[in-house]
């Protein structure tokens, strides 16, 4: 690696001098910087993290009201992400999608339109406001049958529909790494005079290297969550939130940061973000450089092993030539039939088994075997999650864990044709190409979100088949893709029980509903 900058890191600075400095402590925490467990072997990791452990003295700032170091950090992630603002979160992107619904949806009843695909702390959010949600439908990749994101123009038919809506909230990249160029998206919000939200947590490195995609602040989007645990150098729970423009409230906001933040929050944590940015700034795009070259070189030595592939964008339409170069630029949509779907971050490999043979879980098992941990898998895919600190050595072992499990005579048997778990996830990728044609408008009506729970006499048990027009008392995922098709207290069309019952007979899972069979769904009793 090239050599570093010299960049400050206030806050880790103000700790080590608080270290050296060897004051008695008659603060907390009670392990008294670890001095508690220093005769104890068992605790020596966690001692040295003690070493640090502070809380809000003098010289160390406060973080619900950061005047010093603290303040200063965030300034300089301001400055190195590209926001007008930022804040630490020490309680992961979920404190930061709190904090986000609830800054935009001030009143009950407010409107706010939401990706469908979400991550459950975008419920949870829209459960504490009080908020109704307008759930817009994502695209779907035709061949791998994976949830990308609305695309633009149903964000603006949502958008001329629900006027009074307060906020559009997406989620991008997904899991997988998957996405697109989110400028039109944020254009067309802001042409409604409507904030754009977006849970990037898994996008924090994005726009940090030529390499990568660009990031949802570059495009316009107005407040951006980044879990920096995930795919930078930050501790785990350790995230940020970013805001720009004039769009959001940024007293309110940060009296709901407040809110839901601990107000004792981990200085170790905290350091690990000043760190994280600290490594950006010092190393540049160099950061990357020997991470990089290790997806590079899994990608050239996967080359030599034709049964397993990675899932990529457009790869229809450039007749192959794009695989395994570890090329991310940005694709402009073509008409192959892939759609929404025109980024993929480089460092998220999602990986699956021509021969049908080993399904996603059956990989991801058989990896594990061979001591290679993958981030998830699914039905069909494995993702290997590489970052800035993966090495060629980790690429080697992967590579060589393939090549064990290609040659394992117990995968022998069948080889060269696919197996029954790839012709069903192909009779599935067909249904799932229909999914916007079901909806047809590609967004739901309005959806009410509140703490009150559902008491078993409020609902009543029904055939699928016989459930259109009632309203749902229950959330129902068919996985794969893994995308709510209904939330509770939405109601259940001609086109959704149809879905439902075709689903079914394909032999697709169920998360949520009570009746796995899906022969019968619970919602709310008739007044």
């Amino acid at each position: 690696m090239m050599g570093k900058k010299a960049v400050h890191a206030p806050l880790m600075e103000a700790l080590i001098r608080y270290r050296t400095q060897g004051n008695a402590s008659f603060h907390v925490p009670g392990h008294k910087n670890g001095q508690v467990y220093e005769h104890e072997n068992i605790a020596s990791l966690l001692q040295e993290v003690m070493s640090i452990d502070a809380t809000e003295i003098t010289g160390l700032d406060d973080l619900h009201h950061p005047e010093d170091v603290i303040r200063e950090g965030q300034e300089l992630a301001a400055k190195c992400f590209g926001a007008e603002e930022s804040f630490w979160l020490i309680g992961g992107s979920t404190v930061g999608n709190l904090a986000m619904i609830l800054t935009v949806c001030t009143e009950p009843g407010d409107l706010l339109l939401v990706q469908r695909n979400v991550h459950k702390s975008v419920l949870n959010g829209l459960m504490l406001s009080g908020a109704n949600a307008v759930f817009l439908d994502p695209e779907i990749d035709t061949r791998s049958g994976l949830a990308v994101a609305p695309t633009t123009d149903t964000i603006k038919a949502a958008l001329k529909s629900y006027p009074s809506a307060k906020g559009v909230l997406l989620t991008l990249p997904n899991y997988y790494g998957m996405g697109h160029d989110l400028k039109a998206t944020a254009k067309a919000c802001h042409a409604a005079h409507v904030p754009l939200l977006i849970d990037e947590a898994h996008g924090a490195h994005y726009g940090l290297h030529p390499r990568l995609p660009a990031s949802a602040l570059s495009c316009g989007a107005d407040v951006v969550v980044q879990s920096t645990h995930k795919m930078l150098p930050a501790m785990t729970m350790g995230a940020m939130l970013h805001v720009q423009g004039e769009r959001i409230r940024r007293e309110l906001l940060r009296q709901r940061l407040a809110m839901v933040q601990s107000s004792s929050p981990s200085y170790p944590l905290m350091a690990s973000l000043d760190l994280a940015r600290w490594y950006i700034e010092a190393y540049g795009t160099d950061a990357f450089t020997g991470g990089l070259a290790a997806v590079d070189a899994f990608r050239k030595g996967l080359e030599q092993l034709p049964r397993f592939r990675l899932l990529e964008p457009t790869q229809q339409a450039l007749g192959g030539k794009y695989a395994h170069r570890g090329i991310s630029e940005v694709l402009e949509r073509a008409d192959e039939g892939i759609s929404g779907y025109s980024t993929q971050d480089p460092f998220k490999l999602v990986l699956y088994d021509t021969w049908g043979i080993l399904d996603g879980f059956g990989l991801k098992h058989e990896l594990e075997t061979y001591g290679c941990v993958p981030e998830m898998s699914d039905e069909k895919h494995v993702v290997l999650l590489f970052t800035l600190g993966s090495t060629a050595k980790d690429a080697s072992h992967l590579l060589q864990a393939l090549m064990h499990i290609d040659n394992d005579i117990r995968f022998k048997e069948t080889a060269g044709e696919p197996g029954a778990t790839e012709k069903e996830q192909q009779r599935l990728e067909l249904d799932f190409s229909t999914w916007n044609n079901d909806r047809m408008k590609g967004y739901s009506s309005p959806v009410p979100f509140g703490l009150r729970p559902i008491s078993p006499d409020q609902m009543e048990t029904v055939p699928v088949d016989e459930s259109a027009g009632r309203v749902a008392a229950e959330m129902i995922i068919p996985y794969p893709p893994g995308i709510p098709l209904l939330y509770a207290g939405e109601t259940i069309t001609e086109a959704i029980a149809l879905r439902m019952s075709r689903l079914r007979e394909l032999g697709a899972k169920w998360h949520g509903g009570a009746d796995e069979s899906m022969l019968t769904i619970r919602v709310f009793r008739l007044q």
